[in-house]
């Protein structure tokens, strides 16, 4: 078992004001592989009073500089690559091939875009006799998640660097290893002192200071739409500026014209990624009541082609959920399923077959859901898919719409005009379309109850920007 006791504060790794300590679980095995610290309010104090000294240098970095740190950042993170990989691993169970092509490479990618968008941003330019000028919105904090940890890490930290802005991030307890392998990388690129912290803790020690604190300038969360709630009262005293990306309940249309076979299969497989972990994942899908027994069919069959196992192992499509917590969460809502009348059409409680041992969740696929039905209206997050039939289309998209959440959406038409109609009336951030894959160009965000704000992109880019106007600039 490996120690991070530390955190990283004003450029130095440092003790913790009040030790503390926290193993953290390999969900394959249920043991602890390493300990961190718990922090304080106290460290969080710390911790922003570094970033608020860093700020005013730091904002006036050219963008020359800006590109120049984040091209070492991208070229020490490629030398600690393999080790983030297997930490996303070790702590929260991504299957090795997943931690590798995917999860770890999220973090170059964000930084990647972030440097695209900073060699030709606009920061300056006139309108009449009035100067628009975009500024660092200053110091922000950063509470991150454990599912795609790197990635929801670097897509906040890559667009404040490039603005300017100083940070203090406070990464999940749960799987907060890789948190401390970017900090480091961030160190040796050279990143100065006070412009990047990490904290580590829980939320009602440190998130909570994290987001009242009256020197930090915008907060910036990824998680839970209950927790998310919490951080906005937290913040809304000092009127700070709150960006969140929350829970989802997506809906994945499949028309009577779509490639059935493809579209059901393809929309299986999207859910059970990742061990259901994605807060976007499509985990409704709709599909006309005259074929429902036919997707079903389709449904299950791709369902049991899903391989549970040793993450590390070669042939696993999936492994363990996060935590205990997480899989007692899970097993509860597909007890309740049942209870409701759904029909078990593959998987249901219990780890698989030959597993006694891990957070392992059978890849389970409901049939004969109603939007009432709790499946249908609460995020499982986990390898759970819920089947809905409609009647018509008008029918498909009230269903997606009747949720109080709105991340993400799905639609698969044998033609493209019509995949877009029906999009054009979805009530979501995204919409991807017949099997269209993500953008780290595009904004990613939620309606409703899946959050405000935007990250990734130019969009993303943006919310680390205030804009002031300088009037008279341009008189004789």
């Amino acid at each position: 078992m490996k120690d991070y006791l530390k955190f990283y504060i004003n450029g130095q790794w440092v003790d913790p004001i009040e030790p503390k300590t926290l193993d953290v679980i390999n969900p394959a095995n249920e043991e602890p592989f390493a300990r961190i610290s718990i922090g304080t309010a106290k460290d969080a104090d710390k911790a922003v009073a570094a970033a608020k000294a860093a700020f005013p240098a730091f904002s006036r970095t050219s963008v020359a500089e800006r590109i120049a740190l984040m091209q070492k950042i991208i070229e020490v993170y490629q030398k600690r690559y393999a080790e983030v990989a297997e930490a996303i691993t070790l702590e929260m169970g991504a299957p090795a091939w997943l931690a590798q092509k995917a999860q770890a490479a999220m973090g170059i990618a964000h930084l990647a875009k972030a440097i695209e968008i900073l060699k030709d941003y606009e920061f300056e330019y006139s309108e009449g006799n009035t100067r628009i000028v975009r500024e660092p919105v200053g110091v922000c904090s950063f509470i991150t998640p454990w599912n795609w940890p790197v990635n929801q890490i670097m897509c906040k930290v890559a667009p404040a660097l490039a603005t300017g802005c100083t940070m203090v991030l406070k990464p999940s307890e749960v799987a907060p290893v890789n948190a401390y392998l970017v900090a480091e990388i961030l160190h040796e690129a050279g990143v100065p002192a006070g412009v990047f912290n990490l904290v580590n803790g829980d939320g009602a020690g440190v998130g909570a200071r994290l987001s009242a604190h009256p020197d930090v300038d915008l907060v910036s969360f990824t998680g839970s739409t209950r927790a998310g709630i919490l951080v906005s009262k937290a913040a809304a005293d000092t009127v700070k500026r709150v960006a969140l990306e929350l829970g989802g309940k997506s809906a994945n249309i499949i028309l009577d014209d779509a490639d059935f076979n493809s579209a059901v299969a393809g929309g299986v497989m999207n859910v059970m990624n990742n061990s259901g972990q994605s807060c976007n994942a499509p985990t409704r899908m709709l599909v006309p009541a005259s074929r429902h027994d036919e997707a079903v069919k389709i449904a299950a069959a791709a369902a049991a082609k899903v391989k549970v196992g040793d993450p590390f192992a070669e042939d696993t499509k999936i492994g363990p959920v996060v935590s205990e917590a997480q899989f007692n969460k899970i097993q509860g809502l597909i007890q309740k399923g049942i209870e409701e009348g759904a029909t078990v059409a593959a998987g249901g409680v219990g780890r698989p077959d030959g597993i006694n041992k891990g957070y392992y969740v059978r890849p389970t696929v409901f049939a004969n859901v109603t939007n009432d039905m709790t499946i249908a209206r609460e995020e499982i997050f986990g390898p759970v898919l819920s089947i809905l039939p409609y009647k018509d289309e008008d029918d498909a998209v009230s269903i997606a719409n009747d949720t109080v959440y709105g991340l993400s959406g799905y639609v698969s038409s044998g033609t493209i005009e019509h995949a877009r109609e029906v999009a054009s009336r979805l009530r979501t951030g995204n919409v991807h379309l017949n099997g269209a894959g993500p953008d780290l160009g595009a904004p990613f965000g939620g309606y409703k109850q899946s959050g405000n704000g935007r990250e990734w992109g130019k969009f993303g880019f943006e919310e680390f920007l205030e804009v002031k106007a300088v009037l008279g600039y341009n008189a004789a």
